[in-house]
């Protein structure tokens, strides 16, 4: 089954919150109810960023900080991982993530360091990860079922809260990305997609799975939302043959397309697939790499072989409803730091859509 172009739009004006600038004048302009022009949608195509993947911080981090680093390179569309929602909400265990991970990086301002991939493997051969023990696995059980009575306890009416914090910021959270979701529970998966409604979201995303039968099993809770549930590949050989059959088991299953990865181990540019499948698209990661056969790197934008300019182009072109998200992973270059970088690639997407 196919959505309609009419369904698509609807989808995406249900989701589709004030876009501005940086924060302090955004929330002036809020506070005398004008809408504030936004920062990063040129030629009628909002350009997004993948957080907090993108900012190296790992994804446990609380959603007023996030807000921060997202207004301070001056982007206006998310696709959020649900830790930070967590956190707001109030989450124990994503509470004490964070609390870590704060420890962990005032360390290393401090002279420390951070432990190495031996250190963390107790002695395991180099590349492979030592097997849980029974009490690490009983451990493991009884974190996940508090995690779970948690999620379904969850005071998720302050999900309004925090999405009308974030579009008075001018920021819109158009995709929910989901860590864990084919180990989740029913009553928790659809706690993700009731959270992604909550907040706007046209879309929840997660990694392709192992098992091709979780692609049916959570395109019935995809279809039961009416929200595009979006698949992220990597190297799985025939991407567009996988993606093709799940299209047919949910009318919501949808694709997050890659152009990197596609263009580094499929050797070939996505375009033909994307203008294809448009409407099952709700948004693509933006990253620049090689051809497979030129090594695959990632390379900052505009120094690979991904055709991220054409493919712009052409969404603005066909004024496809597909959000473009930028996904940083380039090694960043000597002399200069994480922001800079990222504004950059805002830059250069912002150059390709206004050509």
């Amino acid at each position: 089954m196919s959505i309609t172009r009419r369904e698509f739009a609807q989808l995406a004006l249900a989701g589709a919150p004030i876009i501005g600038t940086v924060l302090q004048g955004n929330l002036a302009a809020a506070a005398v109810g004008q809408a504030p022009p936004s920062t990063s949608r040129w030629a009628g195509v909002l350009v997004g960023l993948n957080v907090p993947y993108s900012f190296g911080v790992g994804n446990n981090m609380a959603a007023d900080d996030l807000l921060q680093r997202v207004t301070q390179v001056g982007v206006s569309s998310l696709e959020l991982r649900a830790q930070p929602v967590e956190h707001f909400l109030g989450s124990p265990t994503v509470r004490t993530a964070v609390e870590a991970a704060k420890a962990r990086e005032a360390s290393r301002a401090g002279g420390g360091t951070a432990p190495t991939p031996q250190q963390m493997a107790a002695g395991s051969p180099a590349g492979e990860r030592p097997k849980p023990t029974p009490e690490q696995i009983e451990k493991a059980r009884k974190e996940a079922a508090e995690v779970r009575a948690w999620r379904l306890a969850a005071p998720t009416s302050k999900l309004k809260e925090l999405r009308q914090t974030y579009e008075k910021a001018g920021v819109a959270i158009d995709i929910l990305k989901v860590d864990g979701l084919y180990a989740a529970s029913p009553e928790e998966v659809d706690y993700f997609f009731q959270m992604a409604r909550d907040l706007g979201a046209r879309a929840v995303s997660a990694e392709l799975p192992e098992n091709r039968s979780d692609t049916k099993r959570i395109g019935a809770f995809a279809d039961k939302h009416k929200i595009f549930m979006a698949y992220h590949h990597h190297a799985q050989p025939g991407a567009a043959a996988i993606y093709e059959a799940l299209f047919a088991e949910a009318k919501y299953n949808a694709a997050n397309i890659d152009i990197g990865h596609w263009t580094a181990t499929q050797s070939a540019s996505p375009l033909p697939f994307i203008t294809k499948h448009a409407d099952r698209i709700p948004h693509i990661h933006v990253k620049d790499r090689r051809l497979g056969t030129n090594g695959g790197e990632n390379t900052p934008f505009g120094q690979g072989d991904t055709q991220i300019r054409p493919i712009l182009q052409a969404i603005r072109d066909h004024k496809w409803n597909v959000r473009p998200i930028i996904e940083f992973e380039y090694k960043v270059p000597d002399g200069s730091d994480r922001v800079s970088e990222i504004k950059k690639c805002l830059a250069y997407c912002r150059d390709a859509l206004m050509a």
